[in-house]
């Protein structure tokens, strides 16, 4: 009787280290995610839309639309971790920015941002008159004589 109650506890043991070592390699994997950048860089164009979103865990998630408005349009979709930055860009929407953001490949849940582009810096971008306008190549003369 003695055995199978050494048996018993012996299993749960072996069963809560394996618990506990899944649980420290997850908690490694996330530090190692976040910690290490697999590229950085900027984009500009207009936010389009940024919110806080998220049932248990709220991240605040943005959209850049990049190009021109006549076309060739792309979405970004980005992540922002700092809740002050967060602050200044949703009083941008709507404007043309340029944003710096970090890679962060391999993030293993989505409490931490919904996309892999984490901003960490934005600035206002000052639009010029004709940015909208197709530039238009220079017509030949025909003065020739």
């Amino acid at each position: 009787m003695l055995e199978a109650k050494t048996k018993k506890t012996s299993i749960k043991g072996i069963i809560f280290l394996m618990l506990i070592t899944l649980i420290g390699l997850l908690a490694l994997w996330t530090w190692i995610t976040l910690s290490f950048t697999y590229s950085t860089g900027t984009r500009a164009g207009f936010l389009q839309k940024f919110s806080k979103k998220g049932f248990l865990c709220k991240t605040w998630e943005g959209e850049l639309v990049t190009g021109t408005m006549l076309g060739n349009q792309e979405k970004f979709a980005f992540s922002v971790r700092d809740a002050d930055l967060a602050k200044l860009l949703e009083s941008n929407t709507g404007e043309r920015i340029q944003i710096e953001y970090d890679q962060h490949l391999g993030v293993p849940t989505s409490c931490f941002a919904e996309t892999e582009f984490y901003v960490k810096n934005f600035k206002a971008v000052p639009e010029s008159p004709n940015s909208f306008l197709p530039q238009a190549s220079p017509i030949p003369s025909s003065n020739a004589q």
